[in-house]
C-alpha cells in the first residue's frame, strides 16, 4: 500500500473453501438465481473472495441487484453491504455506472428501515464509501438518522456526516455546526465520544470550547469521552505551545482523578510526550506501575513496562525514584513480566538506591531457593543473579555482601547459575584489589558444595590467579589437597572397593557367586589385583558414594580431564608463586613433591579402568607438562631467561587477557549506556526555542510518538516503502513458463512478514480461445496454499492475472512447483503447461539479531542439528569473507570487533546469531585461516538450530558465497 494515497480499508471475509472446489462464473449466476437463500450466502462469500484476489466480476452485477438486493436474509444483505464496499462503481471513462441508481434506491430504503441495526450497518457502510454522486441523494436520510431514538443508529450517523464532509465539503457544508449541536444535546456516551471526535476534526475552535465547558467536571465525565479529550489534548499542545501548561496541569488533574485504566494509560503517556520534567514524569510512571501491577493479564504488564522503558529513554536519569515501585512486579509469575522489569531497573539503578535493590533482589532470589518446585524458577534465580551480578559490580560497596549471599546458596544453583555467580566473582576480584583476601577465603568455604565443573574450573583459575601471599597460597593449596582425596588415586580406590568386597561376602555366605572381589590363588593366598586390566570396577561403586567423593576426585573419576588440565595448570602457578614469595625451602620442596604426586596419581587414574572414561591425548599431554615444569624447578642450571618465560606464560599472560576482556566489556556497557542520552541529546547548533516568542499557530514542534506508532502500524516503515520502490520490480519477477509454449506465465513475488503473494500474469500465446483453464499450485516444504484460483477462459492473445496467497510457517527452504490445465480441441484431452519451480528465499525472514554469550553457549549445547560447511575462497582477506558471510546469510557478529584482530590477520574465529521472524534461533561458528602456500580463505563454518531445514538453508547460502567469490573470469577469448 503506498503511504501517500489514502485507500479504502476492506473488511475481510473468511473463505470456507480452503483447499475447496472453484466456481465459474454460471455456476455462480446460477445460485444467485435459483438457490436456496444458504446457497446464495455461500455463493456470496466465494464471490468476495474472488473479487478480493483482485478478478471484478462485473458479469455478476446485475445477477446481485435482481436476486440478491430484494432479499431480506440478514446475513445475506450483510454481505451484499460488503460486496457493496469493493464493486467497481465508476465505469472506464470514470462516470459511475447506471446500475449504481438501483443500488442508491436500495440503500435510502435501508436508511428507512424500521429495525435499528440495517439501519446502523448501512450508516456504516456509508463511511466507507467515496463517491460523492451516490453519496448526496443519501445526506437527508443520514441528517434524519441523527434524531432516530436508538442510540446504535446515532453513533453511525455522527460518523457518517463526519465521512460525507470530507469526502465533499459542499455536500453538508454546515456540517461542523450540526455535528456541535449533535455534542451538546446528545445523551449516549458513545454518541458523544464519536461527537466530540467530528467536532475536534471539522472545527478546533469549538473542541476547544467544548473542552473549557466540561474541565470542571472531567472526572465525572464518562471514560470514553474522557479518552477523546486526552487524544485532543495531546494532538493540539503541539500545535499550540501556548496552550501546553494548561493542558499539562489539566492532565495532571485527569490523571490524580481517574478510575478508569484504559484512560491512566493514555493520560500517563500524553503527559511524557508534552513534558519532560522530572516531577511529573515521576506521577506518570507511578500510575503506570500502580496499572501494571493491578492488571491480571501478562500482555498489559509488557505493554507497560515497554511505555515506562521509552520514557526512561527519553529521560535518561529521570525516573530513579520509581525503581523500587518497577520491581513490584517481581510478584509477577511470568518469566517475560520479571525480565522486563529487571531490565528497567538496572537502568535507573544509582548509588542511593542500590542498597535497597539488592535488598529485594536477595529476598527475591531465597524465595526461589524455597520454592524451588515452582516452574521456571532456575530461569528467574538466572535472572536474579545476574542482575545482583551487574549491580555488585557496577557499585563496589556491594560487592562483599553479595558474594557472601551468592556463595551461600552457591549448592542450591544449577550448572549454569554456578558458572554465572563464579564469572561475577571473577569480575569483582578483578576490579577491586582490596577485596581479594576476603573474597579467596569465602570462596574457598564454598567451593566443597560447587557440583558443576564448568564452575569448579572458573574457581581454580580464580586461587591460581589471585592467590598472592604466602597464606593465601597455602590455604588454596590446603583446599585443593582437600578436594582430591586421598592419593594415589588408584590405590585407595582399590583398597576401598576390596574392603567393600570383604564386607558383602561377610554378609551373603550363603550365596555361591562368581568372585568379583579378592582373587584366591590356588595356595589359599590372595592375589594382587590390578584396576588396569578389570572392566567392571567402576560399575562396583554406588551412586551415593560417587556423591560423597570430594569434587575434585568426583570430577576426575567421572572421566572430566579437563577440569584435571586446569589444576594442573593451577599446581603450576601456585608453586612459582610460592617461590617468589617464599624463602622457605622445606615448604617449598614440599608443594612441589605433593604436586608432581597429584598429577602423577591423575594420569594413572585416567589409564585405569576406574574412571567412566579413559584420559584423552590432549590433558594428558597438558598434565604431562606440568609435570615436566615441576622437575624443572629443580634444575640449578636453570637459566633467567626460561624462568622469565614461564612466568609470563603462567602468571602475566593469562591475567593480561582476562584484563583485556574486562576492559572491552566495560567499554560495550558505556556505549550501551550512552546510546539513549546521544540520541536524545540537542547539539551545540541546535536553536533555543522560547515559548514565549512564538506564534499560536506555530507548526509542530514535538515528535508525537504515539501518531508515528500508529502510521507506522497502518502504512509501514516509510523508509523501508521508499526503499521498496527504489529497488526494481523487474528483479521479482519470476518466469513460469517459456516464450515457445502456448500460455506464458511469470510471476510477480512478494513477501510479507508470515505470507508469500504470487501475482501471475498468464498469456494466451495461441490463435484459439483457451477454455477452462485453471492453474494448479502444490508446495514442499513448511508452505500451505491458501487460495485456488477458479477455472476462466482466454480469448486469443488475451491476458489474465490470478493472485495466490502461499503462508510461511518456519525459515527452512521452501519450493512452490505446479502447472496450467486446459481443454483441448474437439475429442482431445486435457492439455497441460508445467511450470517452472518457485524457491522461496528464507533471507526474507532471518534477521540478524544479539543475545549474551551465556545463552550462546546454552543453545549451542542444546541446538542438535548442525550443518559444518568447509570453506575455500579466493577473497583477499579473512575480514572480506566475514563481511561476505554476513550479507549472504542476514547474521549477525557476536564477537566484539576488538576482538577480530586487524585487517590482515592470520587466523580470524568468531561466533554469529540470527533469529527469523518465527522465533527460530540460528547459531554459527566461523573460524577460517589464510593459506599461506595458495594464499587462500579455508576452514569450516558450524552451523546449528533447533531443526534441520533451518541448518540446511543456512548451509546452502554459505555454499553459494563460496561460488560466487570462486567464479572463473575470463582473460581472454
Amino acid at each position: 500500500m503506498s503511504v501517500e494515497t489514502k485507500q479504502a480499508a476492506y473488511t475481510l471475509v473468511f473463505d470456507p473453501s480452503t483447499g475447496g472446489e472453484s466456481y465459474t462464473i454460471s455456476e455462480l449466476q446460477k445460485a444467485l438465481e435459483k438457490g436456496s437463500e444458504d446457497e446464495k450466502v455461500a455463493a456470496m462469500k466465494h464471490i468476495l473472495v474472488m473479487m478480493l484476489d483482485g478478478n471484478p466480476l462485473p458479469e455478476l452485477l446485475m445477477h446481485i441487484i435482481r436476486f440478491v438486493m430484494p432479499s431480506k436474509n440478514k446475513k445475506l444483505k450483510k454481505l451484499l453491504y460488503f460486496y457493496w464496499e469493493i464493486v467497481p462503481k465508476m465505469d472506464e471513462e470514470g462516470k459511475l455506472r447506471h446500475e449504481m441508481i438501483l443500488v442508491c434506491n436500495a440503500i435510502q430504503h435501508d436508511l428507512q428501515h424500521p429495525n435499528e441495526y440495517i439501519r446502523g450497518n448501512t450508516l456504516r457502510f456509508l463511511t466507507k464509501l467515496h463517491e460523492p454522486e451516490l453519496l448526496e441523494q443519501m445526506v437527508p436520510s443520514v441528517l434524519a438518522c441523527l434524531e432516530y431514538r436508538h442510540a446504535y443508529v446515532r453513533k453511525y450517523a455522527i460518523l457518517a456526516v463526519q465521512s460525507i464532509h470530507k469526502v465533499s465539503e459542499h455536500l453538508i457544508p454546515d456540517a461542523n455546526e450540526i455535528v456541535y449541536k449533535f455534542l451538546e444535546d446528545e445523551l449516549d456516551p458513545i454518541c458523544k465520544r464519536n461527537a466530540f471526535i467530528g467536532v475536534a476534526e471539522l472545527d478546533r475552535e469549538n473542541a476547544l470550547k467544548y473542552l473549557e465547558e466540561n474541565i470542571v467536571s472531567i472526572e465525572k465525565i464518562d471514560p470514553l469521552l474522557q479518552s477523546v479529550f486526552v487524544e485532543f489534548i495531546r494532538k493540539d499542545a503541539n500545535l499550540t505551545p501556548s496552550l501546553k501548561d494548561q493542558y499539562i496541569a489539566l492532565l495532571m488533574e485527569l490523571l490524580n482523578a481517574t478510575t478508569y485504566d484504559d484512560v491512566v494509560l493514555e493520560t500517563a503517556l500524553a503527559l511524557a510526550l508534552l513534558t519532560s520534567n522530572s516531577t511529573i514524569l515521576n506521577a506518570s510512571v507511578s500510575k503506570l506501575t500502580d496499572l501494571a501491577d493491578r492488571v491480571s493479564d501478562n500482555n498489559v504488564k509488557l505493554i507497560v513496562l515497554d511505555r515506562v522503558q521509552d520514557i526512561n529513554s527519553a529521560n535518561p536519569g529521570t525516573l530513579e525514584e520509581r525503581t523500587l515501585d518497577i520491581l513490584r512486579l517481581l510478584n509477577s509469575e511470568d518469566l517475560d513480566v520479571r525480565s522486563k522489569a529487571l531490565d528497567i531497573s538496572l537502568d535507573l539503578i544509582s548509588s542511593r538506591n542500590a542498597e535497597d535493590v539488592i535488598q529485594l533482589l536477595k529476598k527475591e532470589l531465597q524465595i526461589t531457593v524455597t520454592n524451588n518446585e515452582k516452574e521456571n524458577a532456575m530461569k528467574y534465580r538466572q535472572l536474579l543473579i545476574k542482575a545482583i551480578r551487574s549491580i555488585a559490580i557496577k557499585f563496589s560497596e556491594m560487592a562483599e555482601s553479595v558474594i557472601s549471599l551468592l556463595l551461600e546458596f552457591i549448592g542450591d544453583l544449577n550448572s549454569v547459575a554456578t558458572c554465572g555467580v563464579i564469572s561475577f566473582v571473577k569480575d569483582v576480584i578483578e576490579k577491586y584489589p582490596q577485596q581479594r583476601s576476603v573474597i579467596l577465603t569465602q570462596l574457598l568455604g564454598a567451593l566443597e558444595n560447587v557440583k558443576s565443573a564448568k564452575a569448579y574450573r572458573g574457581a581454580l583459575w580464580i586461587l591460581g590467579e589471585y592467590s598472592e601471599s604466602s597464606s593465601e597460597i597455602q590455604a588454596s593449596w590446603k583446599h585443593l589437597r582437600t578436594s582430591i582425596g586421598e592419593v594415589p588415586i588408584v590405590q585407595s580406590e582399590m583398597r576401598k572397593l576390596n574392603k567393600n568386597e570383604e564386607e558383602n561376602k561377610e554378609e551373603s555366605k550363603d550365596e555361591t557367586t562368581k568372585s568379583s572381589g579378592p582373587v584366591i590363588l590356588p595356595d589359599g593366598t590372595y592375589a594382587t589385583e590390578s584396576a588396569f586390566g578389570n572392566e567392571n570396577v567402576s560399575k562396583k561403586i554406588t551412586a551415593s558414594e560417587k556423591e560423597e567423593r570430594p569434587p575434585l576426585r568426583r570430577f576426575i573419576l567421572g572421566g572430566d580431564f579437563y577440569t584435571a588440565a586446569i589444576l594442573a595448570s593451577t599446581v603450576v602457578k601456585l608453586v612459582l608463586k610460592f617461590d617468589k614469595v617464599s624463602k622457605d625451602k622445606h615448604v617449598m620442596n614440599a608443594l612441589k613433591s605433593e604436586g608432581l604426586l597429584i598429577l602423577v596419581s591423575i594420569i594413572r587414574a585416567g589409564q585405569s579402568s576406574l574412571v567412566e572414561r579413559k584420559i584423552d591425548e590432549d590433558s594428558a599431554d597438558r598434565l604431562m607438562t606440568a609435570i615436566s615444569i615441576l622437575m624443572d624447578e629443580n634444575d640449578p642450571n636453570e637459566k633467567p631467561s626460561e624462568r622469565s618465560l614461564l612466568e609470563l606464560a603462567f602468571i602475566d599472560a593469562t591475567r593480561e587477557s582476562f584484563k583485556n576482556q574486562l576492559s572491552l566489556s566495560k567499554r560495550a556497557n558505556l556505549r550501551r549506556s550512552v546510546k539513549d542520552v546521544v540520541k536524545n541529546a540537542d547539539t551545540i547548533e541546535t536553536a533555543i526555542s522560547f515559548r514565549q516568542f512564538t506564534h499560536s499557530n506555530v507548526g509542530a514542534i514535538e515528535k508525537d510518538t504515539v501518531e508515528e506508532d500508529l502510521n507506522q502500524a497502518i502504512h509501514g516503515d516509510a523508509s523501508d516503502f521508499a526503499a521498496k520502490q527504489a529497488s526494481s520490480k523487474l528483479k521479482k519477477i519470476v518466469p513460469l513458463t517459456g516464450f515457445s509454449d502456448p500460455v506464458y506465465a511469470e510471476a510477480y513475488i512478494t513477501n510479507n512478514q508470515f505470507d508469500v503473494v504470487l501475482e501471475v500474469l498468464l498469456v494466451n500465446q495461441t490463435k484459439d480461445t483457451l477454455k477452462n483453464l485453471h492453474v494448479q499450485f502444490a508446495t514442499l516444504g513448511d508452505l500451505k496454499i491458501i487460495d485456488k484460483p477458479p477455472s476462466t477462459n482466454i480469448v486469443p492473445h488475451g491476458f489474465h492475472r490470478i493472485t495466490i496467497t502461499v503462508k510461511v510457517s518456519s525459515a527452512d527452504t521452501g519450493v512452490i512447483f505446479g502447472n496450467i490445465i486446459y481443454d483441448g480441441g474437439h475429442g482431445e484431452d486435457a492439455r497441460y503447461v508445467i511450470l517452472n519451480d518457485v524457491h522461496i528465499d528464507i533471507m526474507d525472514y532471518i534477521k540478524p539479531s544479539v543475545t549474551s554469550d551465556e545463552r550462546f553457549r546454552t543453545m549451542w549445547n542444546e541446538f542438535e542439528w548442525e550443518n559444518k560447511i568447509s570453506v575455500k575462497s579466493d577473497l583477499p582477506s579473512l575480514h572480506t569473507y566475514l563481511e561476505e558471510l554476513t550479507r549472504g546469510t542476514n547474521m549477525g557478529v557476536l564477537t566484539p570487533q576488538e576482538s577480530l584482530g586487524e585487517e590482515d590477520c592470520r587466523f580470524l574465529s568468531c561466533n554469529l546469531y540470527a533469529k527469523s521472524s518465527f522465533g527460530e534461533d540460528a547459531l554459527a561458528n566461523l573460524c577460517i585461516e589464510m593459506d599461506s602456500n595458495t594464499h587462500q580463505v579455508i576452514g569450516y563454518v558450524r552451523i546449528r538450530s533447533k531443526g534441520q531445514g533451518l541448518a540446511l538453508s543456512l548451509g546452502d547460502r554459505v555454499a553459494l558465497i563460496a561460488k560466487q567469490s570462486n567464479k572463473i573470469k575470463l582473460s581472454r577469448v
